[in-house]
């Protein structure tokens, strides 16, 4: 017990403040501190040791693979041989791939697998991939290859000095190793290290790691690290590579810490920091205003850093060194970010579309103390009419923390909790995590079943996490899902689920990086072991990934034997393709007014790199926050994907109504405001699922030729719907400046989500006054967005509900268009057509509305619209006053014109399940307009 104390005190110390001796900086990370050096020193060289060996070229009959060798000079007798591939994949994305041929027979290996571990892109690479054809492959000159493909794009591979340039419409877009950086470490022992060595390169920690906390992590195959700079030419800002507490914009690193990419566990991150996080994904975009965008994806799962030199003449230039693994890359280019998003999620998967509750508010802290607790807070946000979906169960309501049991004293009957929340369409998720406490049931059969990770001996390793001494699952191991299925499986003896009638129970995955209280770094030696005999070494930032996705399935094995209702997991640990399996969050963020502000670009960055499906904890998970703050930070919350109030255990219990009035009414109008645009916030996820676009998008995604929106980071759209957003973000300000990214359009004020007399034109900024109760936001006009007005407690008692639609018109034409997805919000059957979408287009005509069934049996649509409000409508169309309004070309209704503006239509009961149309008939005119 008293191990157990121990580290369970180091790790409260750890969270008081990050400590970071804890993490190794570059210069004391063996590959890092080599790969800069040797960035460094490359242009001394006289003679640069890689060069294409011209008569190696192969191609494949069907003009998808070219394979070439590479040859590393050591000296005048000595040359090692890589091998290069270049594949073209599904919508003209160019993948690289270099390896090293490598003996099956190494020395001081043991039994691991000898070859470069080349698995992330099969962890990570969606099966719907596919194989391109290059249009024309030109060897013509010895020196270079050329080629051509799709329809815009070519590249060009010089043989020596190695490098490659990938060009979109004849301009140059990106240039690969146009510094010299590629190195590649081939395999030596320590004894024949100095013959292996260039004369520019360092052996630092080559054959050990000195860092005081790993130094006894062995290092078995020696420095197998990996480098290489992209240049991105003319382009003077990238996005991406999450997770980071840093600026939208991605900072120039040249004199300092470079990004690392290493998931940890952070109890307390540091904002405007390039530490590594909970997560990783090494995507980045570049965007510049003449219509083109590169992305660039590095396939490899190791400990990684990037640098960013943004002094570069050329364009922005940038540094990847990865511990291990191959060289593994994928270009693309297209003609706008959305392209980029959308190639990138056909490469590595899109979010499925979540149910409707997942999409809600979410009530969590660590911890509810009791199923009494769990219900009172239940009961009281019915008395205080908030509208809530979910309630979350941190780990103590497991009997002594150890998952898939219940603590039966302070949970006596968990099903009646279950049903009670069900009564009301409420939901409950409850943590499991990935570390099991030594001695009880679950983790004698995943050692039984030899499911568990292993230590450098091929012994279980055994270490410390909240439980005390526990086993890891290795969830490589394919057989670790059907583990799960069976934990979670629906059958009337597992109660840990509530039995096989309950489908309202999901699933959270915390700790996943994986965290370990006694391990280097807060995580595992790197020399374990996982299933496949790969070092974690080489899997480390995917472990969370692995976790979350088997857990994913297993939920999915077990919904699927009563209902197809969708799972929803929550993971902190992820990785590129976690989109796929689970939504996240940004994790242990502090009750401080600087982390309400990084949160925006925090997530805005994770749709920029594919995992749109995110948020942050409302009011800050440590800390107690004061009233305005608080207040505040749900008024932004509400626009995260995934919005959920959390708070550590030693924090005061902050529901909605404790803060007491008026914080509490102004807190319960934010999140009413959330569920009244559900529709909208439904809509624009659907389109995120099979677009891969952000949901949080920023906005220099929506202008690019606006060169002063590519570093607003405070300001966000809602998707595509139009929403302007704008929250505030800092304590006791009364009046906040607001950019307005398209001075040809107007945007009208929407603060609260209430009509408003004031709209902007051919204005690029605005100042706004503010008071507390305010939410900044605004409709950019042409847009139209859809709501369900009506107080419900839960959204799946919102299904029902009638729609209103509230309409923007442009400034040039007086149009607007929009549109609304519908399905049941439950269940897969949307996959197989069961789904509607329906558009809106308006003019000063009139209004018409066309529904789209999707494909495959029929789906019922029984929602009617109630109200339609046209903003600005006396001003925008000002030739002739109204003098009735016609439904379907027959029923004449009733309408106002609200503050001498707005037109407010009272609809005739329409169904939604039909085509219908508004005409307008102006005071002058004889007879209604023909055509909308």
């Amino acid at each position: 017990m008293k191990v157990v104390v121990a580290f369970l005190a180091l790790y409260v110390t750890i969270a008081l403040g990050v400590k970071e001796e804890l993490f190794k900086k570059c210069h004391e990370n063996g590959f890092c501190h080599r790969n800069r050096h040797y960035g460094s020193h490359i242009l001394e060289a006289h003679d640069w040791p890689y060069r294409i060996n011209s008569t190696s070229l192969k191609t494949s009959a069907e003009t998808s693979h070219i394979w070439l060798e590479i040859l590393k000079t050591i000296s005048h007798d000595k040359e090692i041989v890589l091998d290069l591939q270049l594949s073209l994949l599904n919508d003209d994305n160019l993948r690289v791939q270099v390896n090293e041929r490598r003996s099956n027979d190494l020395k001081g290996v043991g039994s691991l697998t000898t070859h470069r571990f080349n698995g992330t892109g099969n962890w990570v690479l969606v099966d719907s991939v596919t194989e391109g054809k290059f249009k024309s492959i030109d060897a013509s000159l010895k020196e270079k290859l050329g080629l051509k493909y799709g329809k815009y794009h070519s590249a060009e591979l010089t043989y020596y000095p190695l490098t490659l340039k990938v060009y979109y419409k004849n301009q140059l877009q990106m240039t690969v190793n146009d510094k010299k950086f590629f190195n590649l470490e081939h395999y030596r022992t320590m004894e024949d290290n100095d013959m292996n060595m260039l004369p520019f390169e360092l052996d630092f920690d080559m054959f050990k790691d000195s860092f005081k906390d790993s130094s006894k992590d062995t290092i078995p195959f020696g420095p197998e690290s990996i480098g290489l700079d992209f240049t991105f030419n003319g382009y003077q800002h990238v996005y991406g590579i999450p997770e980071h507490a840093d600026s939208l914009s991605l900072r120039d690193t040249t004199n300092s810490e470079p990004y690392r990419l290493f998931n940890i566990d952070l109890f307390e991150y540091e904002v405007g920091s390039t530490m590594p996080m909970y997560g990783a994904i090494p995507f980045l975009l570049a965007v510049k205003p003449t219509k083109v965008a590169s992305g660039l994806f590095w396939l490899n799962s190791g400990d990684t850093f990037v640098d960013i030199d943004k002094t570069h003449l050329k364009g922005v230039s940038t540094h990847w060194m990865s511990e291990n693994g191959i060289i593994d890359f994928i270009i693309l280019v297209k003609e706008s970010p959305e392209a980029i998003n959308k190639a990138y999620g056909e490469l590595s998967g899109f979010t499925p579309l979540p149910q409707l509750f997942a999409l809600g508010y979410h009530q969590c802290r660590w911890n509810y103390n009791d199923q009494e607790d769990v219900l009172q807070v239940h009961e009281n946000m019915d008395k205080y009419q908030i509208p809530y979906d979910t309630i979350w169960l941190d780990i103590e309501y497991a009997d002594s923390k150890k998952y898939f049991t219940w603590n039966k004293k302070t949970f006596p009957d968990p099903r009646k909790m279950m049903l009670e929340l069900d009564r009301t369409g409420r939901n409950l998720v409850i943590i499991v995590d990935p570390h099991f406490k030594t001695g009880y049931f679950v983790s004698n059969e995943l050692m039984k079943q030899d499911l568990c990770v292993k230590d450098n001996e091929n012994k279980i390793l055994k270490a410390h996490c909240w439980p005390g001494e526990s086993v890891y699952i290795d969830s490589l191991n394919p057989k670790a899902t059907e583990y799960l299925t069976s934990k979670y499986q629906m059958s009337s003896k597992n109660t840990f689920m509530g039995g096989d009638d309950i489908t309202n129970v999901h699933l959270w995955n915390d700790m996943n990086e994986p965290s370990v209280f006694d391990g280097p770094e807060t995580t595992f030696f790197k020399d374990t072991i996982h299933y496949g005999r790969w070092e974690h070494r080489s899997i480390h930032n995917m472990y969370g990934m692995s976790y979350h996705n088997a857990t994913f399935h297993a939920l999915t094995n077990r919904l699927a034997q009563s209902s197809r209702n969708r799972p929803f997991v929550l993971t902190r640990s992820f990785f590129a393709g976690s989109q796929r399996t689970a939504a996240m969050w940004t994790g242990d963020n502090m009750s401080k007014w600087e982390y309400l502000k990084a949160s925006i670009p925090m997530n805005m960055n994770q749709g920029i790199a594919g995992m749109p499906f995110s948020g942050s904890d409302v009011g800050g998970f440590f800390g107690n926050p004061s009233k305005e703050l608080l207040t505040r930070w749900y008024q932004t919350g509400i626009w995260y994907a995934f919005f959920r109030a959390h708070a550590h255990i030693d924090s005061r219990r902050r529901e909605p109504w404790i803060a007491g009035e008026p914080y509490t009414s102004i807190i319960r109008n934010a999140i009413r405001l959330r569920y009244r645009l559900l529709p909208t916030i439904y809509t624009t996820m659907q389109r995120t699922s099979v677009e891969g676009v952000p949901f949080m998008r920023p906005l220099f995604y929506s202008y690019p030729g606006n060169l002063d929106t590519y570093e607003i980071e405070n300001e966000f759209y809602l998707g595509n719907s139009g929403l302007l957003i704008a929250p505030v973000l800092e304590e006791g300000v009364k009046e906040i400046i607001i950019v307005l990214p398209n001075v040809k359009e107007i945007y009208y004020d929407y603060t609260n989500g209430k009509m408003s007399l004031e709209s902007y034109y051919g204005k690029s900024q605005i100042i706004k006054q503010v008071t507390l109760e305010d939410i900044p936001m605004f409709l950019e006009g042409g847009s139209i967005i859809t709501e369900k007005q009506r107080y419900r407690r839960s959204s799946k008692l919102m299904i029902n509900d009638p729609y209103t639609l509230i309409i923007a018109p442009n400034h040039d034409q007086g149009k607007a268009s929009g549109q609304l997805y519908i399905d049941d919000y439950e269940t897969y059957d949307y996959q197989n057509g069961k789904s509607a979408m329906i558009e809106f287009e308006a003019s000063d005509k009139g209004i018409s509305s066309t529904l789209i069934r999707g494909e495959g049996e029929e789906f019922k649509v029984t929602n009617h619209v109630e109200k339609v409000i046209v903003l600005n409508f006396t001003k925008q169309y000002d030739a002739k006053p109204l003098k009735q309004v016609v439904v379907n070309k027959q029923q004449v209704v009733e309408f106002e014109i609200v503050h001498n503006n707005h037109l407010v239509i009272k609809m005739p009961n329409t169904p939604m399940s039909q085509n219908w149309t508004i005409e307008y008939e102006y005071v002058e005119s004889s007879s209604l307009h023909d055509e909308l």
